[in-house]
């Protein structure tokens, strides 16, 4: 894979793996038994003949991911095919810092040469290259900053991730709407009523007619 600069990638605010994420996770419902413990509250079964057959129980129902995980998921292995050398590495080292519950990491670059072994932070830079060249991680927009891909490796429950982000995502739609409702709207100034030209001319000519009249009455006063 030839190598290609970590800052000619796309650079993103939020992870952009995790719409996909949250439509590709598979989650089952499966059933727990739960039985106390105390056996003076368990109520037995029993036929006709006094022998025991069977006790009472409460079921409840899970969600879990149907994935197999081990900190990388199996079917999608296949992203660490194409890796260089150096981009193994670099993962080696994400894995053990990536904290739980988590879809970001930041890179420390001293320690993730102390890991991988390398003397010279090209290396890592390479590998970073490589991992973001796979879609396993992402720029972020912030310095030293990086987003992982939870379809692919993921330190935690990805159902109570996933639940967590729609949870969030509502309620920041919602506040937006709130704020949106609670905006006064002003009313607008009552357009002023248009005049015809025909009324307008009948204003006139009734000004026009009154005037004559002032001034017939006021020539009348003077004669006299």
């Amino acid at each position: 894979m030839a190598y290609k600069s970590v800052k000619k990638y796309e650079a993103f605010k939020e992870n952009p793996f995790i719409e996909k994420a949250i439509e590709d996770i598979k989650v089952i419902r499966k059933t727990q038994v739960m039985r106390s413990k105390n056996r003076d509250e368990i109520q037995m079964i029993v036929n006709s003949d006094g022998e025991v057959e069977g006790h009472t129980a409460f079921m409840k129902f899970v969600e879990v991911d149907e994935e197999k995980f081990a900190k990388v998921y199996l079917s999608q292995f296949t992203a660490f095919w194409e890796l260089p050398k150096s981009a193994i590495r670099v993962f080696g080292f994400i894995i053990n810092v990536l904290k739980p519950k988590k879809d970001e990491f930041y890179l420390e670059m001293t320690k993730c040469l102390e890991y991988t072994q390398y003397k010279h932070p090209k290396d890592v830079l390479s590998g970073l290259s490589g991992l973001i060249e796979c879609g396993i991680i992402a720029r972020s927009d912030s310095h030293f900053k990086y987003f992982i891909n939870p379809l692919v490796v993921f330190n935690g429950d990805r159902v109570t991730f996933a639940k967590t982000y729609i949870k969030k995502k509502k309620e920041a739609n919602k506040s937006q709407l709130d704020l949106f409702q609670e905006v006064e709207v002003l009313p607008s100034a009552k357009p002023k009523k248009a005049v015809s030209s025909d009324k307008t001319q009948k204003i006139m000519e009734s000004k026009r007619k009154r005037h004559e009249a002032n001034s017939s009455e006021l020539g009348a006063v003077g004669k006299k």
